[in-house]
């Protein structure tokens, strides 16, 4: 994967450190006389282009010409000549990882889901990049792990999320390039001449996936998604139209161990026959003035599950269902499968937290003790202009909606109908409401599972069929 610094605009200080890595023999490649560190951000960007190694790119039309070295005029022609004998020495170059220790660590880090295909890696192509894929990609760049494959490099994650979703503690831990050798790594006195994972990783991560801590030696044994104690979730939503005591007694009623088979997606791959999970507490909390918060922990979540939970809040909170729909689900004999409902919305839910036993965190504020403290401030740049970006949208959108929305008030007194809220402020229309207890129950999860696994015989067996036939 290679680079586009004119699009990720580096700072000035990341284009040195990579010039400062390129080895001796290869800068006597390029033009003597050169005082590098007095070039323009531009002249660096298409210097590195040139330069980067393994992955080194064609030389573009613009990349010929620089505009302006030490004060003279340079000819594009001539530098490409020069240059052409190292640029093809540099393609064959590849990186050896080889002469480089690997250490195992953890990285927590935050992302802002609707820009995303989830946060899984996927083998196949997906139709908007996944978070890992992301994080990976950067890695493979930085030469921090040999290829963007999780098998790999020994990798783990906390806990999966859908597409849309975002995560502010979201953790994964894996073998990564080291700078020191290995017996220094336990050694907290070395921990400054490691490589600055975090700001590395933010220096080629978009700015809605940020890395917030590294833990240079998680405990023994550690793992990101086994040694997670519990999960912390968080779904925002709008008051409007719901009682939200009435939500409060019905999201007390989760709390415990359960069977959520009726609040799931059951996916037969998986072949899950256990489909009981403890919920720690479930409350409804005001976020501000307008809004509140589902606020859900527990020690791990079936596919879809929060979303579902939320979705039979929704329509308790609207009064379409008793409070008491909530034990009713719960209860596998009164419903031995799912009833058909609309989930929630996948953008208000965000994985507040992954909590885990005592282990050491460092951030950008105690990074290697205090090494990379400079970079807070671009960091709070960074991130400001993309917060400040999106808030500016939400009044524009506001504006628009005073403008536009001037009928509300004859919808709202409207009774013919209504619409359930499912979080996304479209909601499901429906004419005449269908209580959940009358409407057709779907497959039982033995049918389900059942149905796959004849699947997977039968492909198994036209395999082998083509196979034969093939010898």
């Amino acid at each position: 994967m290679s680079i586009d610094y004119q699009k990720r605009q580096p700072g000035k200080s990341m284009i040195l450190r990579l010039w400062n890595l390129v080895s001796k023999s290869e800068k006597t490649m390029l033009p003597a006389g050169k005082e590098y560190d007095t070039w323009t951000k531009a002249q660096l960007v298409q210097r590195i282009r040139m330069l980067e190694s393994p992955l080194v790119l064609e030389p573009k039309s613009e990349d010929i010409a620089l505009e302006k070295c030490d004060g003279e005029e340079t000819s594009g022609k001539g530098e490409k000549s020069k240059l052409d004998g190292g640029m093809k020495a540099l393609k064959k170059r590849k990186f050896d990882f080889s002469k480089f220790e690997t250490r195992f660590v953890a990285l927590r880090f935050a992302y802002m889901g609707w820009n995303y295909n989830g946060l899984n890696y996927q083998q196949e192509p997906t139709p908007l990049p996944t978070v890992e894929q992301e994080i990976l990609d950067a890695m493979t760049t930085a030469k921090l792990i040999p290829s963007a494959d999780p098998a790999s490099c020994n990798f783990s994650r906390c806990g999966r999320t859908d597409k849309g979703v975002s995560a502010l503690n979201q953790v994964i831990s894996l073998d990564i390039r080291s700078n020191l050798r290995k017996e220094d790594h336990a050694k907290k006195e070395f921990d400054i001449k490691e490589l600055p994972y975090i700001s590395i990783l933010n220096s080629l991560l978009p700015t809605d996936i940020r890395i917030t801590a590294v833990s240079l030696r998680p405990p023994p044994g550690f793992d990101a998604r086994f040694s997670c104690t519990y999960r912390h979730y968080k779904y925002i939503f709008k008051k409007d139209g719901l009682d939200i005591d009435l939500m409060l007694q019905a999201a007390a009623m989760y709390e415990g161990p359960h069977d959520f088979r009726n609040f799931c997606k059951v996916d037969g791959s998986k072949q899950i026959t256990n489909h009981v999970r403890e919920v720690y507490s479930a409350k409804i909390i005001p976020l501000n003035e307008d809004f509140y918060v589902f606020d859900l922990k527990g020690s791990a979540f079936l596919w879809h599950q929060v979303r579902c939970m939320i979705a039979i809040l929704f329509l308790v909170g609207q009064k379409l269902e008793a409070s008491s729909i909530v034990t009713d689900l719960l209860n596998v004999e009164k419903f031995p499968s799912k009833p058909a409902y609309e989930m929630a919305n996948d953008i208000p839910l965000v994985l507040y937290d992954c909590v885990f036993p005592e282990m050491e965190w460092l951030t950008l504020e105690n990074d290697f003790e205090g090494k990379q403290k400079h970079k807070l401030r671009k960091e709070y740049n960074l991130y400001n202009g993309l917060l400040l970006d999106y808030q500016l949208k939400a009044n524009v959108a506001k504006l628009m909606a005073e403008t536009y929305l001037q009928s509300a008030d004859v919808i709202k007194h409207n009774t013919e109908g209504g619409s359930v809220n499912i979080g996304n402020g479209n909601g499901r229309n429906f004419k005449n409401y269908i209580p959940l207890a009358n409407r057709e129950l779907g497959e039982t999860v033995e049918v389900i599972n059942r149905r796959h696994r004849e699947k997977k015989q039968r492909k198994q067996a036209d395999a082998e069929s083509i196979k034969s036939v093939d010898n």
